[in-house]
């Protein structure tokens, strides 16, 4: 798949930097390939070390390295298009690639050196889970740091983790800046130094390895450390919300699998109680144009939002109330229409769907729990709705609001 490859932090990885259309190739290249490995990636709880490699040799983690630093410098439209690709493949193995292309999204808020440090390899994996669960107390150059912290997606391939604290100073609570009650910053240390836990037993999304992980007393080094409302640099990168954007693509390319399986059912299958060709059988006629009608109109709303914000941060420009909700609500609404498309169809292709190696399933699991994670909750409407009506935010996070 890729011909030129070079040794970084013992990981065989392309070099060079290559084109959006050059990456989007090989993600279409691998989509038989995850399609082949997805029972397997599910029965393991984790990407398996060859899809892995299959993932970096595809360019997957450094889609989002810019451009002066030797990567390829996806926007948020494309990364999010590559992740949807891959979904097409296996939902784990797009959710995985989906966490670890935000290294270099990371790196726009870390000191310059730490930033050459984490990106020195440009397919370098970040996992972790940014909310304050732990307690990082102040020390001198740094903090000590303790706490537990659940979904960690891709941790069992990750080179850097990150762990969302509460700062504290002399065993009290320090306030934050502008004001806050409270100091939210993030703490980011190899993987070496977390303890890992295996505590991923779901029924969907399996393969993705979300465990939880911990530390007590772990040391981390001021410089370690960032918080997303204070960017070292400007631009579309540089935006709290940045690391969200591309998520939209795994429910989407799962929704796309799907329907693209049932069509090429339904060109060989017969209704067994009226001898009718499931091509002429009206329930399934209306059950593929409405998921297709569904899609295309959910699809369009998360892409065109993402466009519409990119030009804005291009151009240097501030996001109204209206820009920052649109991409937030088609964000959701891709993980709501998605499951809802998966389900009819599911109950479309009825007791067949149960069986093995039908992938419906699989899909249709996947997506449910794609839908418990809290960027695709109520609570962030909540929060789209009381911006937009000047209310109180239950999740200022989920719109890119820091402190």
């Amino acid at each position: 798949m890729v011909t030129s490859k070079a040794e970084a932090n013992g990981h065989a990885v392309t070099s060079g930097p290559v084109t959006a259309e050059e990456l989007l190739r090989r993600a279409e290249a691998l989509i038989p390939v995850l399609r082949a490995a997805s029972e397997g990636i599910e029965q393991a709880r984790m990407l398996p070390a060859e899809i892995v490699e299959h993932l970096r040799e595809a360019g997957a983690f450094r889609t989002g390295v810019p451009v002066e630093r030797g990567g390829p410098g996806l926007n948020s439209v494309q990364q999010t298009l590559f992740v949807e690709t891959l979904a097409r493949g296996d939902a784990s193995a797009a959710w995985c690639a989906m966490i670890g292309m935000d290294t270099p999204l990371y790196s726009q808020f870390l000191p310059e050196s730490v930033a050459r440090e984490e990106l020195s390899d440009p397919d370098s994996v970040t996992a972790g889970l940014i909310l304050p669960l732990g307690r990082a107390e102040r020390a001198p150059g740094g903090y000590r740091v303790t706490g537990r912290w659940p979904f960690g997606s891709g941790i069992t391939h990750a080179d850097w983790v990150v762990a969302g604290c509460f700062v504290h100073r002399d065993g009290s609570p320090e306030p934050g800046p502008g004001g806050a009650p409270r100091h939210w910053r993030i703490m980011l240390a190899r993987r070496e130094e977390f303890e890992i836990l295996d505590t991923w037993h779901t029924t969907g999304l399996a393969g993705s390895g979300s465990r939880d992980y911990q530390a007590k007393d772990l040391f981390v080094p001021e410089h370690h450390s960032f918080s997303l409302g204070s960017p070292r640099t400007t631009g579309p990168s540089a935006t709290p919300e940045a690391i969200l954007r591309n998520m939209p693509g795994v429910p989407l390319g799962v929704a796309r699998a799907a329907l693209d399986y049932v069509r090429e059912l339904a060109a060989e299958r017969t209704d067994r109680a009226t001898d009718t060709p499931w091509a002429d059988t009206y329930r399934v006629q209306l059950a593929v144009a409405e998921s297709e009608m569904e899609l295309g109109a959910a699809r369009h709303a998360v892409y065109g939002s993402l466009r519409r914000q990119t030009e804005i941060l291009e151009a240097g420009g501030e996001m109204g109330r209206d820009e920052r909700v649109d991409t937030v609500l088609a964000r959701v609404n891709s993980f709501r229409v998605a499951r809802a498309i998966v389900t009819r169809l599911y109950d479309l292709v009825a007791t067949t769907a149960i069986y093995r190696p039908s992938p419906l399933d699989r899909w249709l699991r996947d997506l449910t729990t794609m839908r418990q994670h809290v960027i695709a909750q109520d609570q962030v409407l909540q929060s789209a709705g009381a911006h937009l009506l000047g209310g109180t935010p239950h999740n200022p996070f989920s719109l890119g609001i820091v402190a």
